[in-house]
């Protein structure tokens, strides 16, 4: 019998699931793809954690497989000698996220790790930061960020509050691969738990401790109550965890006058009022834009389930609406802060501030500009919060921004992930800046492109569903290695990096360089023009990302270029 099969039969035959359970995977007996998916392997447990959609099987996201993380990571740390120092656990909105949260908390209980544990759904930065404010050695936080609602997540974090480094990962990982799924896995009851001081509940103490750590990364405090009686700002949570926490910061800033878009401030995990709840696509901004005319607002804020990313959409001077991309919110914000603390004679000494290699440039000019030192490193919070410690063990520097082109920021070190409750602050304390200069967001960025030249960021994304689709990803990208292109666009390859060999090539003289980052699964083109191309799988969906990073005289020019490099690609 071929392995999946097996292992199929084997969950099917087992004692712990539920009636309901195995009459769903009963479902499925005639379906041989489906039970390949769920079968032939379990969820890899990376840096990222786990992410899956949501139903019974070894490679999705369900009670077992949550529990069988948490025994893997209670290994982890048992083997750390870090028991004592316990964990902290948060969860969004999504189905089940509450209930992977409590079996997460039993599994530590069982394991004699001191727990702490949300009593409701809180943003994914409050998680970093109150395991750093507790002293915990780890976190774990059930939420899938943007993704659709069929799925979930389980993310994994370490003593410095960003996710787990790859080390510990991978013998998180190994022990996983040790443990019989439904017989080596311990829980303790919930109630019983909690009864025993085992399992500890955090509430609004905590949001408060967090709430003032936000507030102190305000440039100018004053910004928002001078413009207070005229300012409107439209916000959405998305049916997520930024309902609460972020009326609070802006209104505790001095914003008088904020909409809320009812139907979105709903805790609902089947997202009704959206196809995906992700601040990236204008869709999402249908209900919030109408009340934003209604009103006369210039601006509609929407932050994900969880609370880490943010997106905005800015009036035009045509009193229309315009998306502010990720790349482009990182651009004014990082302008705005370093303009804020000019102005008002408050720099800090040896500021820098840190990106993803697949962001904007823009900011690249911008920190020039300023005499601020830049930082790139790979995609992924984590790393930024890696550059944060580095410079905090040497004791130099002074972090003031850091940010990735997926609508992701942080301004301070109270934290090491993105934090849309501290974005949304920023956004808030910056349109009041320009509002009172008569500028929108809009016009904000316009006189950066007019300053520093026009940039364009584009993304394709590419889907590999499937059992076999993480082997098309890998062909895909394997094969660009094999035939390395001279030209993309009728435009000269200057250097190719490869970042899972760690190394820059010359194309021109086949001089070889380390891109002095971590190994990872992303290829790189610089063309002679300055343009940048980077072709990556994405870490938490099937698919593959190309971006384009395209500086040009204008719109037209830099969008007639990214038309060339994606036919030279054929995407």
């Amino acid at each position: 019998m071929k392995k999946y099969l097996e292992n199929f039969k084997l969950w099917l035959d087992s004692e712990v699931l539920t009636d309901d359970e195995k009459k769903e995977l009963l479902s499925i007996k005639d379906n041989d793809d489906e039970i390949r998916i769920r079968f032939s392997s379990g969820l890899t447990f990376g840096t990222a954690g786990l992410r899956g959609t949501m139903k019974v099987g070894m490679n999705a996201m369900n009670v077992y497989t949550v529990a069988q993380a948490t025994q893997g990571l209670a290994s982890l740390i048992h083997k750390e000698g870090r028991a004592s120092d316990g964990v902290v656990i948060a969860y969004d909105s999504r189905n089940n996220s509450e209930l992977f949260a409590r079996v997460s908390a039993e599994v530590l209980a069982a394991a004699d790790i001191p727990t702490y544990i949300f009593d409701a759904l809180r943003p994914t930065p409050e998680l970093s930061f109150a395991l750093r404010e507790l002293g915990c050695v780890a976190g774990i936080n059930i939420t899938a960020s943007h993704n659709p609602k069929q799925y979930n997540g389980y993310k994994a974090y370490w003593d410095d509050g960003a996710q787990l480094p790859p080390e510990h990962a991978n013998t998180v990982y190994a022990e996983i691969c040790k443990i019989d799924i439904f017989k080596d896995v311990k829980r303790i009851n919930f109630d019983d738990a909690v009864a025993a001081g085992k399992i500890k509940i955090l509430g609004e103490e905590m949001d408060n401790r967090y709430l003032a750590r936000v507030r102190e990364q305000l440039v100018n405090p004053d910004a928002v109550k001078k413009v207070a009686d005229d300012l409107k700002i439209v916000y959405t949570p998305l049916h997520g965890t930024g309902h609460k926490l972020v009326p609070e910061i802006l209104e505790s800033i001095g914003l008088k006058h904020l909409y809320k878009v009812e139907e979105q401030f709903k805790i609902d995990g089947n997202f009704p009022t959206v196809e995906k709840p992700n601040p990236e696509y204008a869709d999402v901004f249908k209900l919030g834009i109408e009340i934003a005319d209604r009103v006369g607002s210039n601006l509609v804020i929407a932050t994900d389930p969880d609370a880490d990313r943010v997106g905005v959409m800015a009036r035009t001077r045509d009193g229309g609406f315009r998306t502010i991309t990720g790349n482009q919110m990182g651009a004014l914000l990082l302008d705005y802060i370093i303009t804020a603390y000019e102005e008002t004679d408050t720099m800090p000494p040896l500021p820098y501030a840190v990106k993803s290699v697949v962001s904007t440039e823009l900011v690249t000019k911008i920190c020039e500009a300023h005499n601020v030192e830049m930082f790139n490193v790979l995609t992924g919070f984590k790393f930024i919060g890696e550059v944060i410690k580095n410079h905090e063990k040497s004791g130099e520097g002074s972090f003031i921004f850091g940010f990735e082109e997926s609508y992701g920021y942080l301004k301070g070190t109270y934290a090491r992930d993105k934090d849309a409750v501290v974005a949304s602050m920023l956004i808030c304390e910056m349109t009041a800046y320009y509002y009172a200069k008569d500028m929108t967001l809009c016009d904000a960025l316009d006189k950066l492109y007019e300053k520093y030249g026009f940039c364009r960021e584009f993304n394709v994304e590419i889907y590999m569903e499937g059992v076999d689709g993480p082997a098309k990803m890998a062909a895909l990208l394997d094969g660009m290695r094999a035939s390395i292109p001279n030209e993309l666009g009728g435009v000269s390859v200057k250097t190719f990096g490869d970042y899972n060999a760690e190394v820059f090539i010359d194309v021109a003289s086949g001089e070889h360089t380390p891109t002095g980052l971590p190994r990872a699964n992303m290829l790189y083109f610089k063309l002679e023009n300055g343009d940048v191309v980077i072709v990556r799988p994405s870490g938490t969906e099937p698919k593959v990302k190309f971006y384009f990073l395209v500086i040009a005289a204008n719109e037209q020019e830099a969008d007639t270029r990214i038309l060339g490099y994606r036919n030279s690609l054929g995407v």
